[in-house]
C-alpha cells in the first residue's frame, strides 16, 4: 500500500505540474544472473516525455536531461496535489 500511495502521489504531481506529459514507466528488478544473491534494490523510473527526441538521443539511445535534479525534486515537492 505505501508504494502505490507514493507512485500515485508522484504520477499526480507529474499529471498536475506538467500538464498530464506522456511518460514511459518502468520497474528494474533482479539482473539476469542474480537470482541467487541474498537481497537485491528494485526501482522504479518515471521518464515524463517533455521533448522530442533529436539527433543524440535517436543515435545513441539516451535521453538528455534538461533540468538539474534538485530543481526537479523542488518543483515536485512543492505541488499541491
Amino acid at each position: 500500500m505505501s508504494l502505490a500511495r507514493i507512485l500515485g502521489t508522484a504520477l499526480a504531481k507529474l499529471h498536475a505540474g506538467l500538464r498530464n506529459p506522456d511518460f514511459n514507466l518502468t520497474i528494474n528488478t533482479v539482473p539476469r544472473g542474480d537470482e541467487n544473491k541474498k537481497y537485491f534494490l528494485w526501482h522504479i523510473d518515471i521518464l515524463p516525455r517533455l521533448t522530442t527526441p533529436a539527433g543524440f538521443e535517436l543515435g545513441s539511445g539516451m535521453s538528455i536531461n534538461t533540468v538539474l535534479p534538485e530543481e526537479a525534486a523542488a518543483f515536485l515537492r512543492d505541488m499541491a496535489v
